[in-house]
């Protein structure tokens, strides 16, 4: 064998080692992407599964005797006087018969006042109030026996979607066996219906799992956002142009330019100490408001947008700016009107990022006191309010097995959130990017 037949020999076994190794690599490439999809399958998997019976509710259909001598005996048609009458009584009289009527057609028997209120934990805690609500509504009703139609108790709605197991003794679960006996009973005589859980998206959040919604948390997350959006982007547009087209290259420049890369990695507790600092004990802002929650998430996302924005305004090619300055803009105008339209796009994108990010914080809003049991939904960004992460933080530490399907269901709110963001920050990408 001659001296060029070994070195092309040596030669074919470089390249089908450097060949094997490019196989080893796509390999272990695609092994890293399928344990990735097959991770996030299990993830989102199992929050789909816990969440989705979160979306539906039970709800107990009976007839409700309004009596004019319980509610408003002299005719004075006053809401005030209406308001305080005897709601309870008048709601457990009405429960009391149903069960009664629905007790002697099963054994003959009429239940015990003990019985029949171990009964009454079938029902929602807040009927009361949802029948004097109705009341207030329409005051003709008052005298009437009405047809009414309210949420079960959680326990109720828990047994019916197969989360309490029957087979195991009685003293171990929520619902004793008479119990039981008559939600079957009302199911069979279609008093029992499932339906569509409105009220996750219409009321705030309750001591009661059938009664929670994430309404107040959601309209503290918008409100929260909105304050980001109006101070974090003009401010992050404003330092990213003077920074990239009119700051002088020096050491304080570049000083400026390593904090602000520093920042977008410091941990959001950091941002909530701040705020707690300055927001709360220096300017004295409302705690648990979305005004002082939206200005630390302004402070967390700016430095997010300042360098994406930057990346964008450098994307636009220098030609641009000499074509406009040459055709006798100034400066000022030539980044106005034909740098900034151009990088807008990607200012956007990283704009919706940040916020998309600051949405699914919860560690800087726990320092400004946003993890809070608020019942009332927020109606203006000084309102006490919390935000939709923190709200589920709540759920989860609920001992009650009725918030464990709302903390889910909440998850795959937040979720569908943050994905509609990124698509947004995709589609404006796509559509508006100019390729030079």
């Amino acid at each position: 064998m001659t001296n060029i037949d070994v070195l092309e020999d040596k030669k074919d076994k470089l390249i089908a080692k450097r060949y094997s190794k490019e196989k080893r690599f796509i390999l272990f490439g695609r092994l890293a992407i399928s344990l990735t999809i097959i991770f996030l399958t299990i993830l989102l998997g199992s929050i789909v599964l816990r969440g989705i019976s979160g979306f539906t509710t039970t709800t107990i259909t009976f007839d409700v005797n309004l009596d004019k001598k319980l509610i408003d005996p002299e005719s004075t048609n006053d809401k005030k006087i209406i308001s305080s009458a005897r709601w309870r009584k008048i709601t457990r009289d009405s429960i009391y018969n149903v069960l009664n009527e629905i007790n002697l057609v099963m054994n003959g028997e009429v239940l015990s006042k003990a019985e029949q209120k171990s009964l009454v934990r079938l029902f929602s805690r807040s009927s009361e109030y949802q029948i004097k609500d109705i009341v207030m509504d329409d005051l003709s009703l008052i005298g009437k026996t009405i047809n009414v139609t309210l949420p079960a108790a959680s326990e109720v709605d828990q047994f019916l979607k197969g989360r309490i197991d029957q087979s195991l003794p009685e003293d171990d679960r929520p619902l004793n066996n008479i119990q039981i006996s008559w939600i079957k009973h009302m199911v069979d005589n279609d008093m029992i219906n499932r339906t569509f859980n409105s009220n996750l998206f219409t009321k705030g959040d309750s001591r009661n799992a059938e009664e929670a919604g994430i309404l107040g948390a959601l309209m503290g997350s918008f409100f929260a956002l909105l304050i980001c959006l109006l101070i974090s982007f003009p401010l992050g547009v404003m330092a990213s142009v003077y920074l990239e087209e009119f700051a002088p290259k020096n050491r304080l420049t570049d000083v400026i330019e390593v904090n602000i890369n520093n920042l977008a990695a410091v941990p959001s507790i950091v941002f909530g100490l701040l705020g707690l600092a300055i927001f709360l004990n220096v300017f004295n802002l409302p705690r648990s408001s979305p005004l002082a929650g939206g200005l630390v998430l302004a402070l967390m996302t700016l430095p997010t947008i300042i360098i994406s924005s930057r990346a964008a305004i450098k994307a636009v090619p220098p030609s641009i700016r000499e074509a406009a300055m040459g055709l006798g803009a100034s400066k000022m105008q030539s980044v106005t009107h034909h740098v900034l339209p151009l990088a807008m796009p990607g200012m956007l994108t990283g704009t919706i990022i940040g916020l998309a990010q600051a949405l699914g914080e919860t560690a800087p809003l726990l320092m400004m006191g946003m993890v809070a049991f608020i019942v009332d939904v927020p109606q203006s960004i000084t309102d006490p309010a919390t935000v939709l992460p923190a709200q589920i933080f709540l759920w989860s530490d609920q001992p009650e097995r009725g918030f464990e399907e709302k903390t889910a269901a909440a998850i795959m709110v937040l979720l569908g959130f943050l994905l509609t963001m990124n698509a947004l920050a995709v589609f404006l990408r796509n559509k508006f990017e100019r390729k030079w």
